[in-house]
């Protein structure tokens, strides 16, 4: 049993404790945080429409016509003639043959992702994926191969290992803490090769991206090789729920076999109404699209000028100034607010240890002075934290140099071999970790930051991470695939000449993400 007092204090001492921020009135560019007026730069309000006045009417009068709650699931009495005329209209939006709503993101890849897969499949995920698909990766009891953020290489060599047993490939499309897009022209190609069904979270990639703001994509001109988009309507459409776009026949099973949608309510009559409202200004004023592009360019621009490393090429509305440790990125946020800047810190478990940002979001309702302001007071706020800009630009080139020798703590850094891991208490976990610098305790060595992690495509052919599965006590690491495998243990993702960590002895098709296996330790983005 979870002793809550003492993990509480355990995340007060790591400097992972959270708490609620209270925001008075309306979401908009400037909100009222806590009692003080603030300008808001991380809400994921893209396009400015959760407070525009033809939403929120248009939620207004659907209380009144169709009351406030749906009242039951979709597949009871919970299905209401607004459900259905949203559902035919995102679908005509994202240019398929049917769509469906979810009451949220979450619940949309959850029921999506788990109805696809099953025990004995393979599921490849982006080691950077929302925590919706690891968790129906989890619930879908297959085996889950993660591959290294954007390496479609390293995903190509997975496909091969699995000899048949795949079932799909899931991506966010617009990675919502980087802001970076899945290299989807070749997910498509690889799922078309290798006979697997390709599944795009589209949470941050609708409304920002694409002909009309139709996504990621819709911008790659992949729309023919994607079976199933996930997308949301709390994001750039400024509501609540998500929806799922497919053809007849997929929706039709996913009717049948998501459990997040049969055993949900059905989204409230007011939020659905709002979208819809919402996504007809989306279509009638695609300009919004561009002004939200713009903004972001400009955003990127002027903390260029100020010292921070941004990348200059990306066009999505997601910023992210990566400061590594975690009282840092909390104490530039606190500052920024001094200073009428809302920016909030992200740290572990939302991110990976060590690389703790501020994620900024722009929208298209912020003024140009406002997002030069904002750059302003960020540079003064990370200084008065104890970091200048340019300081946190040498520090990230540093790292992405050092990228090139040493990868997440992996393997031993001083050369002599690979991390272990000691199981102290003898019950699967991994209480201490040797990565080369003696052993330390887990929770510490968790929230240090660990050696840079190599990018996306580096190194290929040489050092990479091991794969991880779980044998039912705990996470056993190893470097070459098993020879069981045939008997069903899960297959390993590597292909370099390193002495192999020895495993325990595991019982048959233990899934990596078996949501019944005892002691499970996840390692994936959340």
């Amino acid at each position: 049993m979870i002793e809550i007092e003492a993990r509480l204090d355990e995340l007060e001492q790591l400097g992972l404790a959270r708490r609620t921020r209270l925001v008075s009135g309306p979401q908009g560019p400037r909100v009222v945080l806590d009692g003080k007026p603030v300008l808001l730069l991380c809400s994921n309000n893209y396009l400015g429409l959760a407070d525009h006045p033809a939403v929120r009417e248009a939620a207004a009068d659907a209380a009144m016509r169709w009351g406030v709650g749906a009242g039951g699931s979709r597949l009871v009495s919970g299905t209401m003639t607004i459900h259905q005329r949203l559902e035919a209209r995102l679908a005509a939006f994202e240019r398929r043959q049917a769509a469906l709503l979810f009451g949220s993101g979450y619940l949309a890849n959850v029921g999506v992702v788990s109805a696809l897969a099953r025990a004995g499949d393979v599921v490849f995920s982006d080691e950077l994926n929302h925590a919706s698909i690891v968790d129906g990766c989890r619930l879908s009891r297959a085996d889950v191969f993660i591959y290294e953020h954007g390496d479609v290489e390293h995903l190509e060599w997975g496909l091969r290992e699995a000899e048949g047993r795949g079932a799909l490939i899931v991506t966010d499309g617009v990675f919502s803490m980087d802001g970076d897009v899945a290299p989807l022209p070749e997910l498509v190609e690889l799922a078309q090769r290798y006979d697997v069904r390709l599944v795009v979270d589209e949470a941050h990639g609708t409304g920002t991206l694409g002909p009309g703001g139709r996504g990621a994509v819709a911008d790659a001109g992949c729309e023919d090789g994607v079976d199933v988009i996930v997308g949301t309507l709390g994001k750039a459409l400024g509501s609540y729920g998500a929806y799922v776009a497919c053809d007849q026949q997929m929706a039709r099973y996913l009717v049948n076999a998501s459990r997040a949608l049969i055993y949900s309510t059905a989204p409230a009559p007011p939020a659905v109404a709002g979208a819809l409202a919402a996504l007809s200004l989306l279509e009638e004023q695609p300009r919004r699209v561009e002004k939200l592009q713009a903004n972001a360019a400009l955003l990127r621009s002027e903390l260029a000028t100020a010292g921070f490393p941004v990348d200059g090429d990306a066009r999505t509305p997601i910023v992210p100034l990566v400061f590594g440790d975690a009282d840092l990125a909390v104490r530039t946020c606190e500052k920024a607010l001094e200073r009428g800047v809302f920016a909030q810190a992200i740290r572990p478990p939302t991110v990976p240890a060590g690389s703790s940002r501020l994620r900024l979001t722009v929208m298209a309702s912020h003024s140009k002075s406002e997002l030069r302001d904002a750059a302003r007071a960020l540079a003064q706020a990370a200084t008065a934290a104890g970091i200048r800009p340019d300081d946190l630009g040498r520090r990230h080139a540093a790292a992405q140099d050092a990228e090139q020798q040493i990868h997440a703590g992996r393997f031993d850094d001083r050369g002599a071999g690979e991390a272990q891991f000691h199981d102290r208490r003898g019950d699967g976990r991994h209480d201490d970790v040797d990565d080369g610098r003696g052993f330390r305790d887990f929770a510490g060595a968790v929230s240090a930051p660990p050696p840079p992690r190599a990018a996306a495509g580096a190194g290929r052919g040489r050092l990479r991470p091991a794969a991880l599965w779980d044998d039912g006590d705990g996470w056993i690491e190893q470097r070459s695939r098993p020879a069981a495998d045939a008997a069903g243990r899960p297959f390993d993702a590597e292909r370099d000449d390193r002495r192999r960590i020895p495993a325990a002895p595991a019982p048959a098709a233990a899934g990596v993400f078996d949501a019944e296996a005892p002691n499970a330790l996840v390692e994936h983005a959340a």
